[in-house]
């Protein structure tokens, strides 16, 4: 609904655009895991790339990513859930998410990927009924708008709203990175870490586009009625498919989808641990965040302080009406300025680092780069002003954490 609003209807394409500038990102993430396998982190390649003050802050930026992308699913597992059980409310389900998945990242990574696989597929059977049954009622009763509308708009085009539906369709595609803060634990290394994370992204294109192209010429409401009111954006899928498909539809896509978004939530959980493990490790944050347990080799304790935060957060969101608009607005922000750190660290450690060492492709390691970090730039200028306020002073206090802590060691 949002992407609809803010887009003229031009949904599809919005994914399409936001699936390409992340697939720059993921190749990225792709050389770089191959270098540097140690817990896959934007904060280890941009160390590496660029140096250690910069590791910090692409780091430091990437965390508000993964502090606020669990505990804005969290809040869609509970709002989901509300609306099939009114009586029970947004923050208790939201507790009850945080536990369950927190123990799951606590058990460890391969108890944590049985659970995961059973869920995505659960989703992605829900997701193809739906489609299935949405694409025969097109053919049978035909659409609501143009076919073509969710590729050209319903109205005059415009590139400037449909970047700034894109800095909000990124959203969807923060997790795929996670997997590469798995590089130390998954069997096969950084090379297989790499290329799951690029077959993720794109497979989660192709999904979202064919998902946006039905919703919307399912819809009965046009981007017009969703500007004129905001309240019915965060409900118009399920609205769709409601008043189409039916009601038992309905159901079952939002309990899908709100046991997806806790699972989503349990994965960004543990890649903001790892974070935290990794820069512990390298004494930018308290040493104890390193600690993992010995029997799973999980950082329990960065997982514990990551659950905290989740709860606090997405609790404090779930007692305010604006409090999903709230944490979506600021979401981004960190992701994409810690991706335009990680195009700048290709560049750095393969035409700098690595100078004289080996014959440089300057393609795959400037060219791409460098039209990667265009795009993210172009995303993020887009963004809402809130969200870049907000990251700009995020990013204020981590230069300000890591002047402190660096003084310290000096003085050490």
């Amino acid at each position: 609904g949002t992407l609809d609003a803010r887009s003229g209807g031009a949904v599809a394409l919005v994914y399409i655009v936001a699936t390409i500038v992340m697939a720059f990102t993921a190749i990225s993430y792709m050389r770089m895991s191959r270098e540097v396998p140690r817990a896959g982190t934007v904060f280890a390649y941009a160390s590496a790339g660029i140096g250690k003050p910069a590791g910090f802050i692409a780091g430091w930026m990437i965390l508000l990513d993964y502090l606020f992308i669990p505990s804005v699913a969290y809040l869609f597992t509970g709002i989901a859930l509300n609306s099939i059980f009114p009586a029970v409310p947004v923050w208790v389900f939201v507790a009850v998410a945080v536990v369950l998945t927190t123990g799951l990242n606590l058990a460890g990574v391969k108890v944590a990927s049985r659970v995961i696989t059973g869920v995505v597929l659960a989703e992605v059977a829900v997701l193809a009924l739906v489609l299935v049954l949405g694409i025969a009622y097109l053919v049978q009763h035909g659409p609501t708008r143009g076919w073509l509308t969710p590729l050209t708009g319903i109205d005059a085009f415009s590139v400037t709203a449909v970047l700034a539906a894109v800095s909000v369709a990124v959203l969807s595609y923060l997790g795929f990175d996670s997997l590469a803060t798995f590089s130390e634990e998954a069997k096969g290394g950084p090379r297989i870490v790499g290329r799951a994370t690029l077959i993720c992204l794109v497979l989660a294109g192709v999904f979202f586009v064919a998902q946006t192209w039905v919703g919307s010429l399912l819809s009965p409401l046009t981007p017009a009625d969703l500007q004129a009111d905001p309240a019915l954006e965060g409900a118009a899928y399920y609205d769709a498919v409601d008043s189409t498909l039916g009601p038992w539809l309905h159901w079952l896509l939002a309990l899908a989808k709100a046991v997806g978004a806790a699972f989503s939530a349990m994965i960004g959980q543990a890649a903001g641990s790892r974070i935290l493990m990794d820069m512990g490790r390298s004494r930018q944050v308290p040493k104890f965040l390193a600690e993992v347990a010995p029997k799973t080799g999980v950082p329990w304790k960065g997982i514990l302080v990551a659950a905290g935060g989740n709860v606090f957060v997405a609790g404090w969101a779930a007692t305010r009406a604006d409090g999903l608009d709230q944490l979506t607005s600021i979401v981004n922000v960190g992701a994409l300025t810690a991706f335009i750190f990680l195009q700048a660290s290709v560049v750095g450690y393969f035409l700098v680092k690595k100078q004289g060492s080996e014959t440089p492709n300057w393609f795959n390691h400037a060219v791409i780069p460098v039209i990667g970090a265009g795009l993210l730039i172009a995303v993020l200028v887009s963004a809402n002003p809130l969200a870049l306020v907000i990251g700009a002073i995020w990013l204020v206090i981590g230069i300000a954490v890591f002047a402190v802590h660096n003084r310290r060691r000096t003085h050490g």
